[in-house]
């Protein structure tokens, strides 16, 4: 059944919420480092490496994580309400087993999962049940960003802006506490933090159901909370797979760059763990413009209005370039204020502000892949980035790593070196293939596969 497809929003109106999103999660990732550094620099290394861990660990989520936006913003585009809503539902259920494998894997694993990123000896019995208490909360992040998509697909952005806001103030006025203890409560440490965000998440949850039900019509029933419906999930999985693929290999790149980091020394891991939060501030206005570019275009390639998808993501990638340069450029400028929000340590202060320069370059790379790769996989073509990309990572970025940091004897410089060189060979080879219309035929098919399943065409 085809029913009219609503009319869209301008790319801003989309991308503001996103963006105070995205800034809401910097804060929450900045405020738990700073909580952690409070401690010592060595409860923040603890931090990094046992909140990366769990960061990869949900990669797993991003099977079908990735399609979920995708599919149902071009069967939104396209009038087909009545299979977005499927598709919707059939993701609590691969939610539900995803997130509950990813949560025993962190919980089961914890220790043999930090020996391989080589944690030092100081920082591993910290680290540990850290990870551990973490676990509990990754099913309900699974659940939570699943129905956040569907929200986001409906172009409800400032619906799921609240939630999230909502569940970020109430982790981290329940960490406080948690962590230092008040009154009644013990000082429980990095556990604290954890368990304050799975509060937060079982809040989260509450509040999706009820934006579901209020806003988008959709009921969920206890089945739709563990059967896996193949017919919805395939299409999903043509988009989820190689896209989690894609972010998989990074993400697995990136451990290799931080195990790099550990080879150098607990210092240099909190050194990288400040870096990349400062370093976070950038990187959230690429992602707001990259995921508004992915809504958009996905209801564009299910209306068949090719030529205004590519003139959108045209636009958005000049922008992107030039606030992605400004930015970072103010950021590190301000270096060595805002490392000093984490320590006091002048050696981490003076590694950091260099390594936030290099930061410049690094960020004008990541935006092509940002805005590009996503606008890619809403055209349907999501095996290019991953086939293009995986050889960049594991040479470039993770390879790079090793040879320029220790074999070179560059430390966390030859780091983010590498990081710089990887981003800008793969952004610029994704935006060859857009350019090029590459893309063109796969969201054609997606046009006539969305059509051949309306009874009405």
């Amino acid at each position: 059944m085809t029913t009219a497809a609503a009319p869209r929003p301008h790319i801003f109106t989309l991308a503001w919420p996103l963006l105070i999103e995205l800034f809401l999660a910097v804060v929450a990732g900045v405020a738990g480092t700073a909580l952690a550094a409070r401690l010592s620099d060595t409860y923040g290394a603890a931090f990094a490496i046992a909140n990366s861990i769990s960061v990869t660990l949900f990669m797993l989520f991003r099977i079908v994580g990735s399609g979920i936006g995708v599919v149902i913003t071009q069967n939104l585009g396209g009038g087909r309400r009545d299979m977005a809503d499927k598709v919707a539902l059939a993701m609590l259920g691969a939610s539900t087993w995803l997130g509950a494998f990813t949560a025993l894997l962190a919980f089961g694993g914890a220790r043999w999962l930090l020996g391989l990123m080589h944690a030092p000896a100081e920082v591993l019995p910290l680290a540990t049940p850290f990870l551990q208490a973490l676990a509990a909360a990754m099913l309900f992040d699974a659940w939570n960003a699943s129905m956040a998509s569907v929200m986001r697909a409906h172009l409800r952005t400032r619906d799921t802006l609240a939630v999230l806001a909502a569940m970020h103030v109430s982790h981290l006025a329940l960490a406080v506490p948690l962590m230092f203890g008040w009154g009644p409560l013990p000082a429980l440490g990095l556990p604290g933090f954890a368990f304050a965000l799975l509060i937060s998440r079982v809040l989260g949850l509450v509040l999706h159901l009820m934006l579901w039900r209020r806003h988008l019509d959709i009921h969920p029933v206890a089945s739709d909370w563990w059967k896996l419906r193949r017919a919805e999930l395939a299409a999903v999985l043509h988009i989820g797979v190689p896209a989690a693929a894609e972010n998989i290999s990074w993400r697995l790149a990136f451990m290799a760059s931080m195990a790099v980091a550990g080879m150098l020394g607990a210092q240099s891991l909190a050194t990288l763990a400040y870096v990349h939060q400062v370093g976070g501030v950038v990187v959230m206005f690429s992602l707001a413009t990259a995921f508004a570019v992915e809504i958009m275009v996905g209801h564009m390639i299910g209306a068949g209005e090719l030529r205004e998808a590519h003139g959108l993501v045209r636009g958005a990638l000049g922008r992107g370039l030039v606030i992605s340069g400004v930015i970072s450029g103010c950021v590190a400028l301000a270096g060595p204020w805002l490392l000093r929000c984490f320590t006091q340590d002048p050696l981490i202060i003076k590694n950091g502000a260099v390594l936030l320069w290099i930061a410049v370059l690094l960020e004008l790379g990541r935006t092509f892949n940002l805005v590009v790769i996503n606008a890619l996989r809403a055209a349907g073509d999501a095996r290019y980035p991953v086939l293009a990309g995986a050889a960049s990572m594991a040479l470039v970025m993770a390879g790079g790593s090793w040879l320029l940091g220790i074999y070179f004897g560059l430390g966390l410089v030859g780091l983010w070196i590498a990081y710089a060189a990887d981003e800008w060979i793969r952004g610029l080879m994704m935006w060859r293939r857009w350019s090029v219309h590459a893309w063109v035929p796969h969201a054609r098919a997606t046009r006539r596969r969305l059509r051949a399943k309306d009874p009405a065409s």
